[in-house]
């Protein structure tokens, strides 16, 4: 059973959001994960439709794997560097706020 994978590092959106859609996608075919993605209300959506794409083509490209055999065996959502900014207050004071990224790790499995 061949192994395709496809990453996408520095998604400038926080992990938990991404992993709400992970989620759902997880142990479906590509085409199920495919139809799916296109139609989710959520930002997640769009990147993580071309990251399927992109391990898709890895495995025609690389290893000359069937797409109708090909379903999502692992997905995984890490936390990437954070970037620190304030947010001017009042009286002269600043608030943290922290801008999260996401490192994501896509595998295929072949049926």
């Amino acid at each position: 059973m061949k192994q395709v994978t496809g990453k996408l590092k520095y998604l400038g959106l926080s992990p938990r959001k991404v992993r709400v859609v992970a989620r759902e996608i997880s142990g479906q075919s590509v085409k199920e994960a495919g139809e799916y993605l296109k139609v989710v209300p959520r930002a997640p959506g769009l990147p993580l439709e071309k990251l399927l794409k992109s391990a898709i083509a890895n495995a025609k490209h690389n290893h000359g794997l069937a797409v109708e055999k090909l379903f999502i065996k692992e997905i995984r959502v890490d936390q990437g560097p954070t970037l620190k900014r304030n947010m001017p207050r009042a009286f002269g004071r600043a608030y943290p706020i922290r801008k999260r990224s996401s490192h994501i790790t896509l595998i295929l499995g072949e049926k």
